[in-house]
């Protein structure tokens, strides 16, 4: 009979759960030597922050079937070593949405009529209504940033105070959005817009700071902003001082760079409004999280597929060894999409031709939408989960077979669908190893071996490459290999470069200065 380790605080209806179903020991509390000493005795292990499930605890939970985290954040528990040892690690990211939703609209209520600073003036034995005036929030616009889960209810809730909805966030389609009531436009249209701002996006290395210092100067005078989300999305410096010039009316911020923030200067600011990271700290949340977790170990136990797997899992052994070279091709293939594309994401067009095509694509599939949402999801994204976020984000999947694999034994391309212009890549297999063959009308053969691919529209001219080099050269950047795809000779062309070192933004801007160069773009690979 398969047995579960409780080492941390979760919500009493889910250790009832899971002791309806199985048996279940509890034991907080434990020092790491004591958790690897009795690990190898359970099949389940279900934790919540305090708990550190390290690779020795890994190796030593040799009958751990299921690792389970209650509540969204993994960081705690080794996922490669989970991986490696065929563990699922699954997760609850649901529960806490309306939670951290409610919280967002406590703390825009609060800034919007001064709710702390009244109450503290009144517990200090004053009155004073007049230095309290505040504003509503009917009539006001409300600028989202970050339409997933949390930012979807967020729009749900405050379309019903009244308020115009705006939101950012290129990876859902339009008609999602404006089923919810938003209008979807760019980060620098929202801004000047906004009365009040709410982040909600995920933590990646595009959105580290991305409310910084020019940012906060293109927003309203007046504005208020909300941060219930991750700390690291803004920069707290700036923020500071953008309440020092009066540039912002209010902030209210549920998270920081450091928790807890220590001695911060942004903290002590009387127009800060402040709370020690809530956004998940309901009753409820906390009774939703653990039957959401409890519910997944069960179905790991049972044999049945958990729904918030969050370590990628082992390709399955029935499918054909000609699919799985072309895994990692349809996951390059989606990667490149969303770092190349523009506008707001609608839909993708996958087609599979040559011997694949024979097959049954689904792992391609999913594949293809691991490399799509990873860049740009708050959760981990695998080939359990992809399609079903890509669901909820309202984006339109068509697939298409051909057995016609022109001269490849097999090809997948994938079209992006966006506001913007369409952008087409495709990939193959050669030698076991994923090559990107074209991208639009472009044809090429790269490997993508390096850390950063560097793709530049050009004209097919003498010294273009040469131009390019040189401020590679003099950034010190290290070009690995280049190659060249071109419509006609002196034509359009591309060049994609693979490079060692990351390229700043000033260097791209110095490229993209070059007369002869229409575009350029950095994607990490």
């Amino acid at each position: 009979m398969p047995k579960v380790l409780i080492t941390d605080n979760i919500a009493s209806e889910g250790i009832e759960l899971l002791q309806k179903n199985v048996p279940t020991d509890i034991k907080r509390g434990l020092t790491p030597e004591e958790l690897v000493d009795i690990i190898g005795d359970y099949d389940a292990l279900v934790v919540r922050s305090e708990t550190k499930v390290t690779s020795p605890v890994i190796e030593a939970g040799r009958n751990l079937k299921v690792v389970a985290r209650a509540g969204i954040g993994v960081d705690n528990i080794d996922l490669d070593a989970a991986t490696r040892a065929g563990i699922a690690v699954v997760n609850a990211p649901i529960g806490n949405t309306v939670a951290a939703a409610e919280h967002t609209l406590a703390l825009m209520l609060s800034l919007a009529r001064n709710v702390p600073q009244a109450y503290a003036s009144m517990k200090e034995g004053q009155w004073q209504r007049s230095a309290f005036m505040g504003i509503e929030v009917r009539n006001k616009t409300l600028g989202i940033i970050g339409l997933g889960r949390v930012g979807s209810e967020v729009a749900r809730r405050a379309s019903s105070f009244g308020m115009r909805l705006i939101a950012f966030d290129p990876f859902v389609a339009p008609d999602f959005a404006a089923r919810l009531g938003v209008t979807t436009m760019t980060l620098d249209e929202l801004l000047p817009q906004a009365d009040f701002i709410t982040l909600h996006t995920p933590l990646t290395p595009g959105t580290t700071k991305m409310i910084n210092k020019e940012q906060l100067a293109k927003m309203k005078p007046g504005a208020r902003l909300i941060n219930v989300a991750r700390g690291e999305l803004v920069d707290e410096d700036a923020l500071l001082q953008a309440l020092e010039n009066e540039q912002l009316a209010g902030v209210a911020l549920d998270v920081f760079t450091n928790e807890p923030p220590g001695d911060l200067p942004l903290l002590r600011h009387p127009r800060l409004m402040a709370t020690p990271h809530l956004g998940a700290s309901t009753q409820e949340a906390q009774r939703e999280v653990a039957i959401e977790a409890a519910e997944q170990v069960i179905a790991v136990l049972n044999g049945q597929p958990a729904r918030n797997t969050v370590n990628a899992p082992f390709v399955p052994p029935e499918v054909h060894a000609i699919l799985a070279p072309y895994v990692p091709v349809a996951s390059m293939v989606g990667r490149l999409l969303t770092n190349m594309a523009r506008g707001q994401f609608i839909g993708v067009t996958l087609r599979y031709q040559g011997e694949i095509a024979t097959h049954n694509t689904a792992i391609l599939k999913a594949a293809a939408l691991v490399g799509l949402l990873s860049p740009v999801s708050g959760e981990v994204v695998n080939m359990i989960n992809a399609p079903v976020l890509a669901q909820q984000r309202g984006l339109q999947i068509t697939e298409q077979t051909s057995s016609d694999g022109l001269e490849y034994a097999s090809l997948i391309s994938a079209t992006l669908h966006t506001t913007g212009d369409d952008i087409t890549i495709a990939g193959t297999s050669l030698r076991d190893e994923p090559h990107l063959v074209r991208v639009n009308d472009y044809w090429m053969d790269v490997a993508p071996s390096t850390p950063y691919l560097l793709f530049v529209d050009n004209q097919d001219q003498p010294g273009t490459i040469g131009a390019v080099g040189t401020v590679a050269g003099r950034r010190n950047i290290n070009i690995s290999f280049m190659e060249v795809g071109r419509i006609a000779p002196r034509g359009q062309a591309m060049m994609v470069l693979g490079v060692d070192d990351p390229i700043s933004a000033d260097a791209l801007d110095e490229i993209m200065a070059l007369p002869q160069i229409d575009n350029a773009r950095v994607v990490a690979m």
